[in-house]
């Protein structure tokens, strides 16, 4: 029963992501920061794709993906189409990964230390998919700030 809520929460957060990329009118404000925003959209768009990458593809699912953590933060204009293309490409990978984890995995302890202390799959999953509304939320906030 974990397994299917946490897919269909990453899932649905997910399609919002891809929503709210698509919505912006203007595709240079995905990488306007203003004030005291730091972060673009397009750029915590990538960050969250680097980190379920990371984090589920590679210590999960045995992708091989290399995460370039900087590159979340200071790559600049990457194309919408390429954005969106890359959420549905995490989609699919978190689809594929999930579906290969018992109940039983959750229980295990994540694969590497995160938090500098043990953690269950289960628990670390469940904050992925917290850390992945945050950002969202903040992408929301941005698009509607910014791109008017």
């Amino acid at each position: 029963m974990h397994i299917s809520i946490l897919k269909s929460l990453f899932q649905r957060d997910l399609q919002k992501l891809k929503r709210e990329i698509e919505a912006y009118h203007h595709e240079h404000h995905l990488w306007t920061t203003n004030k005291g925003i730091r972060n673009s959209g397009g750029n915590l768009c990538l960050h969250l794709l680097g980190n379920l990458n990371a984090f589920i593809g590679t210590e999960l699912g045995n992708t091989g993906y290399v995460r370039q953590r900087e590159l979340e933060f200071s790559l600049r204009d990457v194309p919408k189409e390429e954005l969106l293309m890359q959420i549905d490409g995490t989609m699919a990978m978190i689809e594929c990964t999930l579906e290969e984890l018992s109940e039983e995995d959750l229980n295990k302890e994540y694969p590497i230390p995160v938090f500098k202390k043990p953690m269950t799959t289960g628990y670390f999953l469940t904050h992925l998919a917290t850390h992945l509304t945050y950002h969202l939320g903040q992408i929301n906030y941005h698009r509607r700030l910014l791109d008017h």
